[in-house]
């Protein structure tokens, strides 16, 4: 493992933003996707 206490603090804080970063894209990809196969199944099932 990489020991993040040895180097310094703007770049833990680099490292932090770039993950919180990656971490919002990733819930965001994933959510439209979800949206993409939800949409139908709920349309399908309101106008049944």
């Amino acid at each position: 493992m990489i020991d993040l206490a040895a180097v310094s603090a703007p770049v833990q804080a680099t490292l932090l933003v770039g993950a919180v970063f990656l971490q919002a894209v990733v819930l965001y990809v994933g959510y439209g996707a979800l949206e993409r196969v939800a949409t139908p199944l709920i349309e399908a099932i309101t106008d049944a």
